[in-house]
C-alpha cells in the first residue's frame, strides 16, 4: 500500500511553532516563504491539497504573509503563532463568505457578516489564515467520508480514512499544509482525526474556547480545539484561540504522576497494534516512574449503557436542521441525514434524561478521579479503517470509533490524542483525560509523555 513521504519522519514533539518563530525572529525564515511552501503542498496534483481543502485563501494568505514580514522587520510580531500557516475547519465563518460545513445543501445561505472569534483571535494573533479544511458533513460522524466534497486519504496509507470529522484538519496537519489547525469535536472529531493521522489533537474544556460563529451539531457537545504536531504547539495555539497567556507545559515529570486506566469497555476490542502501542507507553511511563492503577470507573460504564450523546446529538442537531432538510434534504449525505433525522423519532423525556442525569455522573467522576493526574487509555481501538469499508459499513465503524472518546464531551473533560506508535507503524493515539476545567495541566501531563516516549 502506498504509504506517504511526510510521515517517515514522525512527530518528535519538538515545538515548530517555536522553532519558526525563532527561525522568523532571526530572519533566517520568512512568512511568505512558509506559506509558499504549504500552497506549494496543497496545490501539488500528487498530494490530497484538493480534498483536505474546500477553501484555500491564496492570495489573502500571502498578502498576510508580506505584510507579517514589513512587521517582523520593524519588529512588530505579537504572538507565537504571528506569520505561521493555518487552517480552519469549514465550519467556522469568515466575514464575507459562505460557511458550507462541507455541505453544498448551504452554499445558498448568506456570508457571514463578521468572523467567528476563533477566526478574530487568530487574525489578531497574527496568523495566516491559509483554507478551509474539508469534514464530514455538518461535523456528524468521526469515520470521515465526504461524498461531494471528496474524503482525504490518510497520510499513512491514502486507501485508508483519515477520521472525522475534523478529516481535513489532520490531513493539513500530518503532510504539511498548515502548521497547525482549528477543529472542532462533539464526541471526538479532533482526536480521532488525530489518532488516525499521526498528530496531535486537544479537546479542551467546552468553556475555554468560543463557538460563536460556528455551525452546531450539539449546541451541548460542541468543542473547538486545535490539532498540531506536538502537545506544546497544540498549547501555544488553544492559548491563542481561549484568550489566555499560555501556561508553561514543560514542568512536569512522569515520575511524579498518578495515572488510571479504566477498566473494562474502554480495553474492549482493540487492534494488536493498539494494544501494542498502549503497552509500550503504559511501560514506559511505569519506569520513568509513574504510579499507573487500573480502577473500575461505573460512570463510564454507565454512559456506554445510556448512550446519551447519540440522543442528545440527533435530537439538537435536527431542531437546527429541520428547515434546510426542508429545503435541501436531497443534498445531504444519506448517512447524515439519517442520523439527524433519527431526533425527530426520540421522545422528549429521554433527551430531558440524558440531560438530567449529566450532572450526577459528572460529579461522581469527578470524585473518583480527583486523586489521579489524568485517565489515560488507547483513543480509538483500532487503526484506521479502508475507505472501501467505511463506505461499506459506516455506522458500526462510527461506533467503534467514539467509543473512547465520545464520554469526555458528555463530562466535559478536557483531553488529548497523542501518537504512541513506533515508527513505520499504523498511527496510534493514547488518550489522556483530565478533570474539568485543568486543560493546562492535562497539557503539562501529555508533554510529559511525549517526551518520555522520545526516550
Amino acid at each position: 500500500m502506498k504509504r506517504a513521504e511526510q510521515l517517515n519522519e514522525l512527530p518528535s514533539g519538538a515545538s515548530e511553532i517555536r522553532t519558526l518563530g525563532a527561525a522568523l525572529s532571526a530572519g533566517q525564515a520568512s512568512s511568505i516563504g512558509l506559506v509558499d511552501d504549504c500552497l506549494g503542498r496543497i496545490n501539488d496534483p500528487a498530494g490530497e491539497g484538493a480534498r483536505t481543502f474546500i477553501k484555500v485563501w491564496h492570495q489573502e494568505a500571502r498578502l498576510a504573509a508580506a505584510a507579517f514580514d514589513d512587521s517582523e522587520r520593524a519588529g512588530e510580531a505579537c504572538s507565537p503563532v504571528a506569520g505561521l500557516p493555518i487552517s480552519v475547519k469549514d465550519l467556522f465563518d469568515v466575514k464575507d463568505e459562505v460557511t458550507l460545513a462541507g455541505a453544498r445543501a448551504r452554499d445558498d445561505s448568506p456570508p457571514a457578516p463578521c468572523d467567528a472569534p476563533v477566526i478574530s483571535r487568530l487574525r489578531s494573533a497574527g496568523a495566516v489564515l491559509i483554507g478551509r479544511t474539508n469534514m464530514t458533513q455538518f461535523a456528524y460522524s468521526a469515520v470521515g467520508l465526504n461524498p461531494h466534497f471528496g474524503t482525504p486519504g490518510n497520510p499513512w496509507d491514502r486507501a485508508r480514512t483519515p477520521g472525522g470529522s475534523s478529516s481535513g484538519a489532520a490531513v493539513s496537519v500530518a503532510d504539511r499544509m498548515a502548521v497547525a489547525a482549528i477543529g472542532s469535536d462533539t464526541v471526538g472529531s479532533i482526536r480521532v482525526p488525530a489518532a488516525f493521522c499521526g498528530v496531535v489533537g486537544f479537546k479542551p474544556t467546552q468553556r475555554r474556547v468560543p463557538r460563536d460563529g460556528a455551525i452546531p451539531l450539539s449546541m451541548t457537545l460542541d468543542t473547538v480545539g486545535p490539532l498540531a504536531r506536538s502537545v506544546e504547539d497544540c498549547a501555544l495555539v488553544f492559548g491563542v484561540i481561549a484568550g489566555e497567556e499560555p501556561a508553561p507545559t514543560d514542568g512536569c515529570d512522569l515520575s511524579s504522576l498518578r495515572l488510571a486506566i479504566p477498566k473494562g469497555k474502554m480495553l474492549e476490542g482493540l487492534d494488536s497494534e493498539v494494544a501494542g502501542a498502549f503497552t509500550r507507553a503504559c511501560n514506559m511511563a511505569s519506569r520513568a516512574g509513574a504510579k499507573i492503577l487500573e480502577i473500575d470507573v461505573p460512570q463510564l460504564e454507565a454512559f456506554l449503557a445510556l448512550n446519551p450523546n447519540a440522543t442528545i446529538q440527533a435530537v439538537e442537531a435536527m431542531v437546527w436542521h429541520r428547515n434546510l432538510i426542508g429545503r435541501r434534504g436531497a443534498e445531504y449525505d444519506p448517512n447524515v441525514r439519517a442520523r439527524i433525522e433519527a431526533g425527530d423519532r426520540i421522545a422528549a423525556t429521554a433527551y430531558v434524561d440524558c440531560l438530567m442525569r449529566r450532572g450526577p455522573l459528572t460529579h461522581e467522576l469527578g470524585r473518583l478521579t480527583a486523586c489521579f493526574d489524568a485517565m489515560i487509555m488507547p483513543t480509538v481501538p483500532i487503526i484506521a479503517p479502508s475507505i472501501e469499508a467505511c463506505m461499506r459499513d459506516e455506522s458500526s465503524i462510527r461506533a467503534q470509533l467514539i467509543r473512547n472518546t465520545s464520554p469526555f464531551n458528555y463530562f466535559d473533560r478536557p483531553a488529548i490524542s497523542i501518537p504512541i506508535q513506533e515508527p513505520g507503524s499504523a498511527p496510534v493515539g493514547l488518550m489522556l483525560v483530565g478533570g474539568h476545567d485543568e486543560d493546562w495541566k492535562l497539557l503539562a501531563v501529555a508533554r510529559a509523555f511525549e517526551t518520555g516516549s522520545r526516550g
